[in-house]
């Protein structure tokens, strides 16, 4: 995966495409950045970890910019999401998520909101980057209730 960030960087500049460029840039600082600070190596981890924040700040900011009613901003920034989304393992179905949260409540048997915490450090070994972090707490919430 990091290699295909090299080359679609390579790619990129021979082809002219400034979003993408810019994009990818962001992605690899952010990765050199977290490598510098928390003594991180560089491989799939930390990339798939990279564009996970930069994908839930886009999602932020997507919601921000469709309140103020700016669709051009939206509109970028969603393009910018799905560049990004190219540097994840496959994305899971909804069912695929729920199938795995059942057999994580099988395997835990929480008894109640208190269990959320070992609910989710389970969920997160199995689904982060394969699934969006945020549905699958919303899941998990939901099934303590």
């Amino acid at each position: 995966m990091v290699e295909k960030l090299k080359q679609d960087m390579v790619e990129a500049m021979k082809n002219k495409e400034k979003e993408r460029l810019t994009v990818i840039r962001m992605v690899k600082a952010a990765m050199d950045q977290e490598h510098i600070d928390r003594k991180r190596e560089i491989n799939d981890e930390l990339l798939i970890d990279v564009v996970n924040k930069q994908i839930k700040m886009r999602k932020d900011s997507i919601a921000e910019f469709d309140k103020a009613g700016r669709t051009d901003l939206s509109e970028k920034t969603q393009s910018e999401v799905d560049m990004l989304m190219a540097y994840l393992p496959e994305q899971l179905s909804s069912e695929e998520v729920v199938k795995i949260i059942d057999e994580i409540f099988a395997e835990v048997k929480p008894e109640g909101q208190k269990d959320m915490g070992k609910v989710m450090k389970e969920a997160t070994a199995k689904l982060k980057g394969k699934a969006d972090m945020k549905e699958v707490s919303n899941i998990i919430k939901e099934k303590l209730q």
